[in-house]
Order: structure tokens, then C-alpha cells, then sequence
């Protein structure tokens, strides 16, 4: 895996423009947006960019992503309160992701209409926050699960969702992105459209989410994200 994720670095580093951007005159864009991943809930977390450009037409990005993960046999329980909880997870993880990478312009919106595809390209550290996952236990008090202690009969319902975050191991890892942004803006001062493509998360050690099924160290995950911006 690690040869891998060097051979894809060099390779996006060398990667030659595919098509120059000389029809747009801005120099630096902003975007921020929500991202939905498979490995994620309804909304898989927040991110940002920054693109500037290069003399070559190309741009230079630095981003920053909160997302959190949701693993593959985690089932929701209904208690007898009707509130539910994940039978056997010990742990929710969270990721901040730094990115630095390329955007390459495919093919160019002319003014004002039509639609631009970006190839982005990017890799940098993620940092892994595992939180414990609280429960309601016996109707009287919120604490983190174990299922080793804790009866099925005597769970209520579950914590809130960052209620473990200060009580969080942090696992160090690295990640590496492909995606094609689709962008359909009209106004040259902003920017608005979706990136969809493959993330790879990939971690110092497994992260111990459940007590049930296997745990892992590394995530693919195919997502999408809706994005909005400015540009000068």
C-alpha cells in the first residue's frame, strides 16, 4: 500500500496541464461546502479550499477536511423507549484531513455559461480523533459503552454525537484524493458546483470502532461534495 500511495504522489506531481484556463483571470479561489461518503452518514462532514494559480494555468491547493466515518456493520437498535443505539461500537472515528495538491482544467465553461471539469488531485496527513460512543444506561446516566459490562436489557438509547471528542486517542495517518469537480457558476466573482471521486484514509494502527466485527486502518471511500465560492 505504501508503494502505492508513492507512486501515485509522483505521479500527480508530475502530471502536465491538460488545459489552460486563459479565459478566466482570477488568481485564487476560495470554496467550502458538505461532503456525503461511503463510509459516511447523510452529511459526511465540512471542507475547505484554497486554489492559486500557477504560471503553467494550473492551480495549487490547500485544503482541510472534518468528516467522520461510519463502519460497514454497525445496525441501529430500537430500545424498548424507542430511542436506538449501535449495538457494539465502542468508538465513533472522526478525521481531519490536511490536503495539499493539483487542479488541472479539462475542459473550459466559456463566460457566463456551460459547465468546467477540474482533475484534482491531492494527498497530506489525517489525523484520526477515535471518541468514545456514549450510551444511556438504565435510564439514569450517559456513559461510554462496553459491551462487555453493559446488558443489551439495561441500554436506553445512545450519548450525544461528540459527547467523547475530549476523550479522544489520536491516531496519525496520511490520505490521498482523485476527483473531477463539476462546476456550473454563472458570475465570475463565485464559483458553485460538486466534486465527486476516491479517497483513500490510511492510518498508523486499526481503529478500534467495534467490538463485534473487524476493525481497520484503512478506509477507501468513493464521495461527493457540494461546493460554493468566490473567486478574484
Amino acid at each position: 500500500m505504501s508503494k502505492t500511495l508513492v507512486i501515485l504522489v509522483i505521479l500527480f506531481m508530475s502530471t502536465p496541464v491538460v488545459a489552460q484556463n486563459s479565459n478566466n483571470d482570477y488568481t485564487i479561489e476560495n470554496t467550502w461546502g458538505i461532503t456525503k461518503n461511503t463510509a459516511s452518514g447523510l452529511i459526511g462532514g465540512i471542507v475547505f479550499k484554497k486554489s492559486v494559480r500557477n504560471t503553467s494555468g494550473s492551480f495549487t491547493t490547500y485544503g482541510l477536511e472534518l468528516v467522520n466515518f461510519k463502519h460497514p456493520a454497525q445496525l441501529k437498535w430500537v430500545t424498548g423507549t424507542g430511542n436506538s443505539f449501535i449495538l457494539g461500537k465502542v468508538n465513533h472515528l472522526f478525521a481531519i484531513r490536511g490536503q495539499y495538491g493539483r487542479d488541472y482544467v479539462l475542459f473550459q465553461k466559456a463566460p457566463q455559461q456551460g459547465v468546467q471539469i477540474t482533475l484534482n488531485l491531492a494527498v497530506g496527513p489525517s489525523i484520526g480523533l477515535e471518541s468514545p460512543y456514549y450510551i444511556e444506561y438504565q435510564q439514569a446516566m450517559r456513559v461510554p459503552y462496553d459491551p462487555s459490562i453493559h446488558s443489551f436489557e439495561d441500554i436506553t438509547g445512545r450519548g450525544f454525537i461528540f459527547q467523547g471528542l475530549f476523550q479522544s486517542n489520536i491516531i496519525i495517518g496520511a490520505n490521498i484524493k482523485t476527483s473531477l469537480s463539476f462546476e456550473f457558476g454563472s458570475l465570475k466573482s463565485s464559483v458553485s458546483g460538486f466534486e465527486a471521486g476516491f479517497l483513500l484514509d490510511a492510518y498508523a494502527r486499526k481503529i478500534n470502532m467495534m467490538a463485534t466485527s473487524g476493525n481497520y486502518a484503512v478506509w477507501p471511500t468513493a464521495f461527493i461534495a457540494l461546493f460554493y465560492g468566490s473567486r478574484k
